[in-house]
């Protein structure tokens, strides 16, 4: 149905929004891929649709380093030995001191779907580390889009990578492509730093792991709940 007051969405914009909230609704963090691999073509139209990302006077701040084939398999074997042997976290960004209130609540709620999903008992502290490792594994997928941005651009840069981090979950959704993006994996940037030979002007934001869902796999049964507008708007009248 088509409103006809002012203030209405007119014929043009509401299906169009439709799509969007349906994409919205639609994108999870995947957490066990097909081994397949994505067609170049399709990695192409992901990326030339999400460089539409809006920026700070359109800088575009972010620089994308994807790996496919052989590389997502060298590189998913040096991370892995790589965090083994160095158990310790590198980030270019301050990582949150620490998760309280509602934010711990959210946090806890998330992770025991996860770990209920796929049979982590809890207080099992071996099996729950088995499953953060899959983090380093890139939980099976066969892509990997390294997310850096300018380091003179500071924060505003990181926000405007952050932008195109959203952007890019939603195009691959629309494509059909799965995505989790990973803050693991900005806690290794000193190795990302080394393995890629990423200079000091840019800084490690997130990777993005990607491809083909598992949709039979149990990591890939349940979805987060998002907070009431309640909790996160104030409306001033």
């Amino acid at each position: 149905m088509v409103a006809t007051n002012e203030t209405a969405l007119s014929p043009v914009v509401e299906p169009a929004a439709d799509v969007l909230s349906q994409l919205l609704d639609e994108r999870w963090s995947c957490r066990a891929f097909e081994s397949r691999q994505l067609p170049r073509e399709l990695i192409e139209r992901l990326l030339t649709t999400a460089q539409r990302s809006a920026s700070w006077c359109n800088t575009q701040p972010w620089q994308v380093i994807v790996t496919s084939g052989d590389a997502t398999e060298r590189l998913r074997t040096a991370l892995g030995e790589h965090v083994r042997n160095n158990p310790g976290q590198s980030f270019d960004f301050p990582a949150p001191a620490e998760y309280t209130g509602v934010y711990r609540d959210r946090r806890r709620e998330s992770g025991w779907q996860l770990y209920e999903a796929v049979g982590v008992a809890r207080g099992d502290r071996e099996a729950s580390a088995r499953q953060a490792f899959e983090n380093f594994r890139f939980f099976g997928a066969p892509h990997v889009a390294l997310i850096t941005t300018d380091a003179e651009q500071g924060t505003y840069g990181a926000v405007d990578a952050g932008l195109y981090v959203a952007t890019f979950l939603l195009v691959a959704r629309s494509l059909g492509i799965a995505t989790i993006p990973q803050a693991a994996l900005a806690g290794q940037s000193d190795f990302f730093r080394e393995y890629f030979q990423i200079p000091d002007d840019r800084k490690v934001l997130v990777g993005i792991s990607f491809g083909y869902a598992d949709e039979a796999h149990p990591a890939n049964s349940y979805r987060t709940s998002r907070a009431p507008l309640e909790q996160v708007v104030t409306w001033v009248d």
